[in-house]
């Protein structure tokens, strides 16, 4: 019996990155032998066990044999006389295939440290085509290793591409796929998992809608990047600087889906487009069975985000009513990241990355402004009803016309940075 350290630790200390969790593998060893040392089984598909200490992972070596399409398409064989090498060679990249032993020594047998000094994702052998889970795993890693100056070796592109044509990528479950996606939006460069994607053709086959988006143009002079599709990855990107939270990230994926459905006569200009991405998100986020809570920002966010950019334009009255259809006041923190979110797309553009977004702060003004307003005090008045309703939203409207007039400064400058954000998304609906 023999204990392996194996997979992302040694690779992220080899990296000079911090080890976030630990994976082993054992090799000449039964189920039975671990139970009897005091390790708890938990692999329902092949033995998995938790050490009775540690409680880290600890799986029996094993090799995998294709019986059927998608991932869960494979007959696991774990025995005493599966190797190491055997074990190591089922895994996906090379950088993922190294093992050291308890005395330290490394066993590499397929040049994962090579590279990972080269800077390379390559995969371990052919079998990686029978697993379409790890074309979502190699963007995820573009995605993680992005700033450390990783690529896919042009072999494994070339792999991933099969994969797609073949029709394999097709036997991808939906809770799967979103598993990946949400992992890959929480990286630190998370445009690289879709750019990946699309250079192997898997975005078109997996996110039309967000596959659409390129090769849309949009006014070059508020937009010097043009592309839909470019500009939607920049603002992915600026989402992550801006915040942690995977649902501002998606929300900012979102947000421009409407474009990818303007007639083509109607380019640079979007003219709607904000309604038709409501229609899209819903339908996607119902398709790859997305969580409500990342669903409901980011529907808001599509619908309501040339709204904050054209804050200063704004009405009192249509400030109002755009806080109460975000339910501002119940969901403080959702409408917090909308407007992290809005920050975003007004930053993903060449030479606006580190630009001011005032229309947020005009838009928490006259949030806190109906936050002042005392609902109870209505009650206790007597007002009921759709009359209580009606004065609620008076009396709100009042404080936020007293809070924009006593920042004028910040409305000045926001009307400026709202007009050219209008023009960039092509709104033109009236200031309401």
């Amino acid at each position: 019996m023999e204990i392996y350290q194996v997979g992302g630790s040694i690779r992220d200390r080899l990296l000079g990155l911090p080890v976030q969790d630990r994976d082993w593998v054992v090799t000449g060893a039964t189920p039975q032998q671990m139970l009897n040392l005091g390790y708890k089984q938990v692999g329902q598909d092949f033995p998995v066990f938790l050490h009775p200490h540690s409680h880290e992972e600890y799986a029996l070596a094993r090799t995998e044999r294709k019986t059927g399409p998608g991932y869960k398409g494979f007959s696991v064989h774990a025995a005493p006389d599966v190797s190491l090498i055997d074990d190591l060679r089922r895994r996906d990249l090379t950088i993922n295939a190294i093992a050291e032993a308890a005395d330290g020594t490394i066993t590499d047998p397929f040049g994962g440290v090579d590279d990972l000094r080269q800077r390379v994702l390559r995969h371990v052998s052919p079998a990686f085509s029978e697993d379409p889970v790890r074309i979502l795993r190699v963007a995820r890693f573009s995605a993680r290793f992005a700033a450390l100056g990783f690529r896919v070796a042009n072999e494994t592109s070339a792999l991933m591409r099969h994969m797609v044509t073949s029709g394999e990528i097709d036997a991808l479950v939906p809770e799967r796929v979103w598993a990946e996606l949400v992992r890959a939006l929480a990286e630190a460069v998370p445009s690289h998992f879709f750019e990946t994607l699309r250079d192997c053709h898997a975005l078109a086959r997996l996110f039309p809608d967000i596959d659409r988006l390129f090769g849309v143009p949009q006014p070059p002079q508020y937009h010097p990047e043009i592309d839909t599709g470019v500009h939607v990855m920049m603002v992915i990107d600026q989402a992550a600087r801006l915040s942690a939270d995977a649902c501002v990230r998606f929300a900012a994926l979102m947000h421009d889906l409407g474009k990818g459905t303007t007639p083509p006569a109607e380019w640079p200009r979007h003219i709607g487009h904000e309604g038709r991405g409501v229609s899209l998100v819903k339908a996607f986020c119902k398709h790859w069975h997305v969580p409500n809570e990342f669903r409901d920002l980011a529907v808001l966010t599509a619908k309501y985000h040339t709204h904050c950019h054209r804050a200063a334009e704004l009405r009192p009255a249509t400030l109002c009513d755009t806080l109460s259809a975000l339910d501002a006041v119940r969901r403080p923190q959702r409408f917090e990241n909308f407007l992290i979110a809005c920050e975003a797309d007004a930053r993903g553009r060449p030479g606006y990355e580190d630009a001011p977004y005032p229309q947020a702060t005009l838009f928490r003004n006259a949030f806190h402004a109906i936050q002042s307003v005392n609902a109870q005090a209505l009650v206790d008045a007597g007002f009921v009803g759709p009359a209580f309703v009606e004065r609620l939203r008076h009396q709100r409207i009042v404080a936020i016309t007293r809070a924009v007039s006593a920042h004028q400064d910040d409305a000045t400058e926001c009307s400026g940075a709202a007009a050219e954000q209008q023009q960039g998304h092509g709104e033109n609906e009236p200031t309401a």
